[in-house]
Formats: C-alpha cells, structure tokens, sequence
C-alpha cells in the first residue's frame, strides 16, 4: 500500500527586510526535507499577496481562508506549515494566530512564546526575573524624547542601537560617541516601531540550537562567532566576514550550562521547534542571554545546519522528527 505524502508549505518572506534571508531558508529547508515522505511547496508572503510556488518556479495565489491553492483546475490543500519567516508576521506570532485558527499545525513557537521572544526588551526583561544574566538596556518608541546623555550614561559607551523587534541583522549600530548616538536611534526606528539600547558586552559570543519533542530534548553543539568587524553584523552573518567555530572552543562545563540554560528558557517560554539562542559569556564566567531566535536560519551554512552536523545528526532526520511529532498531536 501506497501512503498518501503529507503535504508541507514552507512558509517564507514576510514584511522585514530579512525577506530575501528568509526565501534562502526556505530553499535550504525544501533541500532538506524527505521529498518521498513530504509534498513539499515553498509559500510566500509580502503583506497580503500571499504566493505558492510550484515545480516549474511559476507562482499562484494561494487562498487564506482555507491555506489552500489552485493549480491546473485541482485545489491542494497543506497538512502543515513549517515556518521560516524573520520577524514579522512570522517570529512575532500573527502568522501562528491565522494557522492555529484554521487548526493546522507548524513547526516554531505559539502566539505567546513568538510574540515574547520577538520583542527584545520584554523578553529579556521577563527572562530576568527568573535568574538570567542579561546587559542593561532602555527601550524607546517613536513619540519619547530621546536624553543621549541620560541614557549614556545608565547604558554607557560604546552600546548598541537596534530594532527591538527587528532582526538584529538590520538597522544595528554599535554607537562609540554621542553623536553617533541620534542617527543610530533613525537608522533602527526605519526597521520598527521600537529601539533598545544595549550596553556592550565584551566577552565570548556562542550560539546554541535546540529543539524537543514529546519524548526527547536535542541541545546541539555550541557555536563560537569570531566576526572579522566589530560585532556580528549584516555582512559577517550573511557574507562570511566571520569566523564561526562549531564546536565552540569552551570548555566543557561552560557548554553544559549553556545548553542547560537554553532548554530552560524553552520550557519557560513554552517554546517549540527548534529554536537558537545567542549569548555573551563574560570573563568572569556569567552568561548573558542576548537574543532568542524561534524562526532561525536554514540555508546550507547557517547555525542550526551547522550543529547538527557537529551532533553527527542528519538534518533531514531532524526535520522528519519535529514534523511527524507534531502531526501525532
């Protein structure tokens, strides 16, 4: 007997300006993915055009009140949305209201856990009143009056300006002088309604995947991230100006904490998937929570493909057993 395959949509794109980041996910994760167990289509988003990509690369629009399509007189149907979008609306909890309402399952976090960790400051903060090292920080928004020298001199210098819902990749800068500081806040409110303001941290900077299901809990090899500019940027994410050493060159007790830490905070948040988070871990042993990321990157070199490999895991196993667990629920 033949079994019917289960039909998946990648979701990819979304409204930020990692929509370009996000359909090169989405093309690592269709290159992953059994193709004999999983009808696998590419669905893009941009605002309300929402598009399916088919096998010859045309594009249909795919009809939101049911997440279904129609290609050559036939309407498809998906069986489960894994989701690849960075920032909004697929990291900030929208796109999982939509697909909990019409009762189909995905691969990342809940409306609350995205919503929490998409938003920088609050979750931070949040994970801060339950004994995690974070950097100091202030938030501000579009209609605050903006002290520089009240908030240099809480946060200090250099720190760094960024959008607090935002992938971090966009709109950063780390701001070394009070006149930097200004046009630093513009550059990161082009990229959302928000900023944070962050103090420097100087000290070792990893990355840690992990990702449970029903009957198991996965922390993957850490991830050391020596950027060749002064910090983790556009280009030595996305261009190689970067050095990303997986294992991480730690040693062993260190790493242990950290991968204890980050399925803490994934039983904390009530996370799902697989998620990553960045720390900073100082020279005098604490390990700062810097960014959480429950959408993260998927192309052949990012993190997570990264650390599967270093586990002696296959990454289509990986996504095989995230998928299946979720569709027996």
């Amino acid at each position: 007997m033949i079994m019917k395959k289960r039909h998946i949509a990648i979701i990819a794109g979304g409204d930020s300006s990692e929509h370009e980041v996000s359909l090169r996910s989405a093309a690592g994760l269709q290159s992953f993915m059994d193709s004999e167990r999983y009808d696998i289509h590419i669905v893009v988003l941009r605002g309300a055009d929402w598009q399916v990509q088919l096998e010859d690369g045309t594009r249909v629009p795919l009809d939101k009140n049911d997440f279904s399509y129609t290609a050559g007189g036939v309407k498809h149907t998906f069986d489960y949305a894994y989701v690849t979008i960075h920032g909004v609306p697929g990291e900030s909890g929208q796109l999982q209201g939509y697909l909990d309402m019409l009762r189909i399952p995905y691969s990342c976090c809940g409306v609350l856990a995205a919503a929490l960790t998409c938003n920088k400051y609050t979750c931070n903060h949040y994970l801060h009143a339950f004994g995690f090292d974070i950097a100091d920080s202030v938030l501000l928004r579009k209609t605050d009056t903006v002290d520089v020298e009240a908030i240099i001199g809480r946060i200090g210098l250099p720190c760094f300006v960024k959008s607090n819902t935002g992938g971090s990749s966009y709109g950063c800068t780390k701001v070394k002088s009070p006149e930097q500081f200004l046009p630093a806040v513009e550059k990161a409110f082009a990229e959302g309604e928000e900023v944070i303001v962050e103090a420097f941290m100087q000290g070792t900077e990893v990355t840690c995947g992990v990702y449970c299901t029903r009957d198991k809990q996965v922390a993957f090899p850490l991830t050391e991230v020596v950027a060749h500019n002064e910090y983790f940027d556009y280009d030595a994410k996305y261009k190689g100006e970067s050095d990303e050493i997986t294992p991480a060159r730690i040693p062993d007790e260190v790493r242990d904490r950290v991968q204890q830490l980050t399925l803490r905070l994934y039983k904390l948040l009530g996370c799902h998937g697989i998620i990553r988070t960045d720390y900073i871990i100082l020279p005098d042993g604490h390990i700062n929570v810097m960014d959480i990321n429950t959408t993260p990157g998927m192309t052949a070199t990012s993190f997570i493909p990264q650390q599967v490999r270093a586990a002696g895991l296959d990454i289509r196993d990986v996504l095989t057993d995230i998928i299946e667990d979720d569709m027996s629920r």
